[in-house]
């Protein structure tokens, strides 16, 4: 038996270390994107992929180039079923090796079975490649060799999977992502051409002459051309996607094209500041949901498109906007000073207060900016915002269409609403609320005819909470509808023990909250509070303001006539200072029209006081009783009186108090009814 030797084409083997070595960096690349991807795990699962098809096609392609490249001095054929198969078998323990490498942690244990498992997935493909392939000669391997072979190649594998922990979460080019490929390209290369060296391969007078050179299979490398453009293609394809596709859909929002807030943590990671200064707006418009429930959501949107657009045209060159949800938006912009953000604040509010055209709609908002400066206010994304939405908050709570700049005081307020809201939440379990009531009292009669309840918060640490600070609050946390719920009960049942007592027989009125009105069930929770305290309806008034009134009027009409029929009485508190339109005011089941305050404090005004007389007359014409609010002085219950007001409120005839000073108000006044 004759033994034959390998001859090497030195170029074609450079060339296919290049492309083991592209093909590695290739598939890394592609599996840097699934960590680093803010989609979905299907998402990541397919970068996972994409990055072993490409790996597993090059090892394969690779593998049949160092054939070629061999020069082997016999002929062969090649079995084309199983050199598929041994592809899509490669690409498996691809996939299998690198998912092993995508755990949170990259531990050593894990490196070096993702590393173990490519590497067998390299060799497995070489050795079944060769067993597979039909040559007119009998191949011996070196047992040793072939071992140092296989070691080299598990050892380069391991290695370079070990260096994907400096640079997995880097989708850009790392040099540590190009010494992986190196390493790789090495395990993938080494293989092919060691092990076909310390073999041997002979023939004998059964298997031909052997002195013919394999003849290279044109069908072959046709096959092995394609397969590697496919592999570069899914690799460029791949990359084109996330460029121009999947990283447009996950940093920007789709409906204005700005970045969204995956797009804002990138740039505070990656641009803004890095040590300098800057300013962050803080931007939400007022009343925009109201345009969107009247008009619609493609109204709405078109509008948010319209605001979009100003934005872009209002800030530097080197400002960003952002979009981060809903009506809201973020500005950040580097190397700015508070004059500048100041500057460019009044300018955002002026451009957006003027009118929107959209589908023959003239629009209207304003907005609301906070703004919170680096370095003074924070360094970082999460406590700039912080600052700036609670520069925001201030300017909204003082009339909207402003802007305010971050400071301490701020800070104070926002953390002691913080806390206020926490203790809120524990305050009706620890019967820290405390009801007061203050007088109606008919100034011709000189009797008292009613009482409005009042709540109170005893904070254990602070005293007594003012119901303007607290109040909203409840409201917007949802608070508001137990402590209603208790507030009914509490009244109810004092009221009832006034009149057993004999010390007043009056109605006592309690103001409802709009968020009574959503949960729909407040007819069930008056009859519930009348029949636990066993109060007639009568002595019971429910004190609603217009907006409630006026939002979702059908249901609210229909929520007040139930408890009409029941014999509860209904006020409209602070009359006059709404948005309630007249024509719709005789629709509302309503006993009593409120006179509010304002107007009281200002009746010396001719304006003012023409305003009260024309309540007074709407109020008489609809036959309503009419109160007024704020009483302080004589001269103020003259008027009232001359225009034919007589019931009234206010700390003339007594201030709001609590139920052991008010039985003495009673027996002081000897006005008990």
């Amino acid at each position: 038996m004759d033994h034959m030797e390998i001859h090497y084409n030195i170029w074609i083997m450079l060339l296919s270390f290049a492309l083991s070595v592209l093909a590695s960096y290739s598939a890394v690349n592609l599996v840097c994107q699934a960590p680093s991807s803010s989609s979905s795990p299907r998402t990541r699962r397919l970068w996972l992929l994409s990055g072993a098809c490409v790996l597993g096609i090059g090892v394969w392609a690779i593998h049949y180039i160092g054939i070629l490249v061999s020069g082997l001095p016999f002929g062969g054929r090649y079995n084309a079923v199983m050199a598929i198969l041994s592809m899509f078998a490669g690409t498996a323990f691809c996939y299998f090796g690198l998912s092993v490498s995508q755990g949170r942690l990259m531990t050593f244990l894990r490196s070096a079975a993702s590393g173990l498992l490519l590497g067998a997935g390299i060799s497995v493909m070489h050795y079944a490649g060769m067993s597979w392939m039909k040559l007119d000669t009998h191949i011996r391997y070196n047992l040793p060799g072939q071992s140092v072979c296989v070691m080299v190649t598990l050892i380069a594998s391991c290695t370079g999977i070990m260096l994907m922990g400096r640079f997995k979460d880097s989708p850009g080019f790392n040099r540590w992502k190009l010494y992986s490929a190196l390493l790789l390209g090495i395990a993938i290369s080494s293989i092919h051409n060691t092990s076909l060296g310390t073999g041997h391969f002979a023939y004998g007078s059964g298997l031909g002459t052997g002195a013919s050179q394999m003849q290279s299979d044109v069908i072959l490398l046709v096959g092995v051309s394609l397969v590697t453009l496919f592999m570069f293609g899914i690799t460029g394809g791949a990359v084109f996607l996330d460029r121009h596709v999947l990283e447009r859909m996950a940093y920007h929002d789709p409906l204005t094209g700005l970045p969204n807030r995956h797009g804002l943590e990138r740039y505070f990671k990656d641009r803004f500041l890095h040590g300098g200064s800057g300013a962050v707006f803080f931007i939400d418009l007022d009343r925009f949901k109201s345009i969107n429930d009247t008009l619609g959501h493609d109204i709405g949107d078109m509008l948010l498109q319209e605001v979009a657009a100003r934005l872009l045209r209002n800030v530097s060159p080197r400002g960003k906007v952002f979009r981060l949800g809903g009506d809201e938006f973020l500005i950040a912009e580097p190397g700015f000073s508070p004059d500048e953000a100041a500057e460019e604040a009044q300018r955002i509010l002026q451009d957006i207060k003027k009118s929107f055209r959209i589908e023959d709609n003239d629009l209207y908002v304003t907005a609301s900016v906070g703004i919170s400066m680096a370095p003074a206010h924070g360094t970082d994304r999460s406590s700039l915002m912080k600052a700036a939405d609670t520069a925001l908050y201030t300017s909204k709570d003082s009339g909207k269409n402003k802007f305010s700049m971050f400071d301490s005081e701020m800070n104070r307020h926002q953390l002691r609403r913080m806390s206020l809201e926490k203790d809120l939440r524990k305050a009706l379990a620890q019967s820290e609320f405390l009801v007061v009531y203050q007088p109606k009292w008919d100034s011709l009669m000189n009797i008292t005819v009613g009482l409005e309840a009042l709540l109170r918060w005893r904070h254990p640490e602070h005293g007594i909470i003012s119901p303007a600070e607290f109040i909203p609050i409840a409201e917007e946390t949802g608070l508001i509808v137990p402590i209603t719920y208790w507030m009914l009960h509490e009244v109810c049942s004092q009221n009832l023990l006034w009149h057993k007592e004999g010390v007043a027989s009056v109605a006592v009125s309690i103001n409802m909250s709009a968020r009574m009105f959503e949960s729909e069930d407040l007819y069930e929770v008056v009859v519930e509070a009348l029949s636990r305290s066993g109060l007639d309806p009568q002595y019971l008034e429910l004190e609603i303001t217009e907006s409630i009134a006026m939002n979702n009027m059908e249901e609210t009409v229909a929520q007040l006539s139930k408890l009409r029929k029941l014999g509860v009485r209904v006020s409209l508190d602070d009359f006059g200072t709404g948005f309630s339109s007249l024509g719709n005011l005789d629709e509302i089941p309503v006993n009593t029209l409120k006179i509010d305050q304002v107007f009281i404090r200002k009746s010396k005004m001719h304006s003012k006081k023409a305003i009260i007389s024309n309540i007074i007359a709407i109020a008489s014409n609809l036959n309503m009783e009419v109160v007024a609010e704020g009483v302080e002085t004589p001269e103020q219950i003259e008027l009232l009186q001359s225009l034919g007001c007589r019931v009234m409120q206010g700390y003339y005839y007594g201030r709001p108090m609590p139920v052991h000073e008010l039985g003495q108000w009673f027996v002081d006044n000897a006005a008990a009814v």
